[in-house]
């Protein structure tokens, strides 16, 4: 088998460099998850003057095409690490080609608004989405291929996290600053875009750096799938391995829940809480206990196990979306103190999950005896990103039903009660309702460190 140089000595081991340039991959994976989610729906109902039932489809056509092309995408990584032992390429292709892309989706031409200007948007935000799968997707195989045990992976995992998290908080409470820094409209969008985008790109850069230039494969592996269909691979891998099945259902469903919340979280800053500005301190009130309880998640992963701890993650969260159900009837300081509660919860839903998944990974990969890794990886980025976008389509179909208006800049409209409860209800009741919903499948998840280091040491043994 051979080996990451950045391992360091015995198994389970991994050097500070390692670490540290995985970690920063996640400003792209946080940079590009979050300013989207949050300000794209908006952009297009307040600035570009497109109906809300448009916009719904605008944000939701690209994250289709990635449940087409991210399974595509990890086949090809799985053979260019079978082959040539590295996924390196893929990394630096998605980074060189992001950052205009995503620019793009918010440099709409002064000339276009409502459905041509919804146009623009879709096509750019497909271009984008697809360089930033060219990413995302190898990204996510690497932990298996970096991490050799169930416990390592958690370590790996955690700064990854906590750099997610100050990336989200980044992106989610700086996004907005700058283009308002930037004169707002149109303008202010477009330095935004070309901010952000240049930010994710560094990002990128920094995970490619550090990546492993030789995987861990076993020697005389078979080349996987090399001119498979790779979203039959994909459906295979969902039917052949249950654990994987059952912790994708969960992430997704929390995929949609955190994308309602972001994406409603600038129409409660606007329409509830009366100022545009405050989602700022939404976005300061959701990520940074995040970044406080990530060495005490780490913990709880240890003690109680990852299973358990996401699912008391789940429950925190669910717990403390529905608490937030009055803020249509009695808005005021309180919604933060909850809001910074779901921000708890929220860094166990991410930590748990993308710290199962290498031991899912390992584990078919032994049973199996192929790799992969960037199969698993293309679909639970596909899962990830469309919840991440149907979220958003949530949130902009309960404001079409609810009598929502739009409308372009420097406009000035009065929504009707009726918006005004669907916007509040679409932040609070939706994600709750995903969150618990999400227990079903995972309560049934069945790998435990036992079993995931039981299968590691029969490999090894002689």
């Amino acid at each position: 088998m051979t080996t990451d140089p950045g391992l360091a000595g015995r198994p389970g081991r991994l050097s500070r460099r390692t670490i540290t340039s995985y970690a920063l991959g996640s400003v792209a994976t946080g940079g590009f998850g979050t300013l989207p989610g949050l300000v794209l729906a908006y952009y297009l109902t307040d600035t570009l003057g497109v109906a809300a039932g448009v916009a719904g489809l605008v944000v939701t056509v690209p994250k289709l095409w990635d449940v087409v092309i991210d399974p595509f995408i990890g086949a090809r990584s799985d053979t260019s690490a079978a082959r040539h032992g590295s996924r390196r390429t893929f990394l630096l292709t998605g980074a060189l080609t992001l950052p205009l892309l995503f620019a793009a989706v918010f440099a709409t031409p002064r000339a276009l608004d409502g459905a041509a200007a919804a146009t623009w948007v879709v096509l750019a935000f497909v271009a984008a989405a697809t360089a930033f799968s060219v990413f995302q997707v190898p990204y996510i195989a690497l932990p298996a291929e970096i991490a050799p045990d169930y416990a390592s992976r958690t370590r790996l995992l955690a700064p990854r996290i906590a750099v997610l998290a100050v990336a989200i908080l980044a992106f989610g409470a700086g996004g907005p600053l700058v283009r308002d820094a930037a004169g707002g409209g149109r303008a202010g969008y477009l330095v935004m875009g070309l901010v952000g985008g240049v930010t994710i790109g560094l990002g990128m850069l920094a995970a490619w750096s550090g990546a492993p230039r030789r995987a861990r494969v076993a020697d005389g592996a078979p080349v996987p799938h090399a001119r498979g269909d790779a979203l039959r691979l994909g459906m295979a891998a969902l039917r052949e391995i249950p654990a994987f099945r059952r912790l994708l259902g969960a992430f997704l469903l929390q995929a949609l829940a955190t994308g309602a919340m972001l994406a409603g979280a600038q129409y409660v800053a606007t329409y509830t809480l009366g100022n545009e500005d405050a989602v700022t301190f939404l976005f300061v009130a959701l990520v940074a206990p995040a970044l406080l309880v990530m060495p005490v998640g780490t913990r709880l992963a240890r003690r109680f196990g990852k299973r358990r701890s996401f699912m008391g993650a789940s429950i925190l969260f669910t717990f403390a979306a529905l608490s937030l159900v009055p803020m249509r009837w009695a808005p005021g300081g309180w919604v933060y103190a909850s809001v910074a509660l779901a921000g708890v919860a929220y860094a166990g839903m991410q930590l748990y999950p993308l710290a199962m998944l290498p031991d899912v990974v390992s584990v078919d990969a032994r049973e199996r005896g192929e790799d992969r890794a960037g199969v698993l990886g293309g679909v639970w980025t596909a899962g990830e990103t469309a919840g991440l976008a149907l979220g958003p389509t949530l949130v902009l179909g309960t404001l079409a039903v609810t009598g929502f208006v739009s409308k372009t800049a420097g406009q000035t409209v009065a929504q009707p009660g009726s918006a005004l409860t669907g916007i509040s209800l679409a932040f609070s009741l939706l994600p709750a309702a995903l969150a618990l919903l999400s227990l079903v499948p995972l309560s049934r998840y069945p790998l435990s460190a036992d079993v995931v280091d039981h299968a590691a040491a029969v490999e090894v043994r002689p």
